[in-house]
């Protein structure tokens, strides 16, 4: 098997501003009230529907249910635009988010809170360095993570979302093809292990998932020895092998609603409390422990980029129309192939991707 990475000087050299989080001003119960009330009519008026992932404010993923629209991972944040009539659709998360809903509702208006809002594996992963990086490997099939920008997903063969992933490359390994995989390498190692599959890693990583540590979360489960600990792929190896369910942001939750354990440690953005809190109101969620812990911390178990999504800004969209997703019509005809290609996939195969998505 191959397990190196990428040895570009833009691969290894890689900088981008990790951002605060933000601070926004503490809304009064009857302020926060009248701002969803006011929202609620934007989205009514504008025939406009909002979709958010499991990873913002519980507000926001809230407010979404309410109004018709839903919470889920990236992937069914997509297609749940696809299937419904509403012209226009709010995007809360990451801005790759809005650029895949946009890429599979390409006539649809689609507009984020905030479009700076990114996301480290997206950021790392520049597409004129991508896209040299394959030209250097024109024999491998290149098959990259949701977790990308609009032009790197048009230079791949493939996109996956975690829940799909290991069933796209056993399949490209069953026909005999090398891979070249972006962005995160946890998650690239972690199905090279299960698939046994020659792949080329680009070196990518997420700064919440890459912070959970081994040695402090072996201290959790022997507080904790009858927690069941969950963890999301894109965490280090020595993290996932401690776990007891491997999976997406969905196949977490599904674990902490089917499992017959009463507490779980969990390894992934803090935000996906929020939804396991509604669906197991009587389970205990202990947050696995982070590198900073006790600490200055600027990722700690929280994307800095989904927290610049808020209830301010997401009204200050609908009422000033600005924040429009907007993507290269030749880019958008290419990113569509892959994306497609995995869909067909799970058509083909019967795989449910539904509660089955990425990050």
């Amino acid at each position: 098997m191959s397990t190196s990475s990428a040895t570009l000087p833009e691969a290894s050299n890689r900088t981008f501003e990790v951002p605060k989080h933000p601070e926004w001003p503490v809304l009064s119960a009857s302020e926060k009230e009248t701002l969803k009330a006011r929202i609620k009519g934007l989205l009514k008026e504008q025939n406009a529907v909002l979709v958010a992932h499991y990873y913002t404010d519980g507000d926001l993923q809230d407010l979404a249910e309410e109004t018709g629209g839903c919470v889920a991972d990236s992937l069914e944040m997509a297609r749940f635009g696809t299937e419904h009539d509403a012209p226009t659709l709010v995007v809360a998360g990451v801005r790759f988010m809005g650029e895949t809903a946009k890429i599979l509702n390409p006539e649809k208006k689609v507009l984020m809170p905030d479009l700076e809002a990114t996301c480290s594996l997206d950021a790392g992963c520049p597409a004129d360095a991508f896209t040299r990086f394959c030209d250097q490997h024109p024999d491998r099939t290149v098959v990259v993570y949701a977790n990308t920008s609009a032009a790197v997903k048009a230079r791949a063969d493939w996109v996956v979302t975690s829940g799909i992933a290991l069933s796209i490359v056993e399949h490209l390994k069953n026909k005999g093809e090398k891979i070249l995989w972006a962005p995160d390498k946890h998650l690239g190692h972690y199905i090279q292990s299960v698939t046994g599959a020659d792949m080329l890693m680009w070196d990518g990583s997420c700064v919440v998932h890459e912070e959970f540590k081994s040695v402090a979360l072996e201290r959790v489960r022997k507080l904790h020895p009858d927690a069941a600990v969950l963890v999301h792929p894109e965490s280090p190896a020595e993290v996932i092998e401690q776990a007891d369910v491997v999976g997406s942001t969905t196949a977490l939750i599904k674990a902490v609603t089917t499992m017959a354990n009463k507490e779980f440690i969990v390894a992934t953005d803090e935000g996906i409390f929020h939804k396991m809190h509604q669906l197991a109101p009587g389970k205990k969620l202990i947050e696995a422990p982070t590198a900073g812990q006790g600490a200055s911390c600027e990722s700690c178990a929280h994307c800095p980029w989904m927290a610049m999504n808020a209830l301010q800004n997401l009204a200050e969209v609908l009422e000033s129309g600005r924040n429009e997703v907007i993507i290269d019509p030749a880019t958008s005809e290419r990113a569509v192939l892959p994306i497609r290609r995995m869909l067909d996939f799970a058509r083909e195969y019967g795989i449910t991707m539904k509660g089955k998505g990425n990050a």
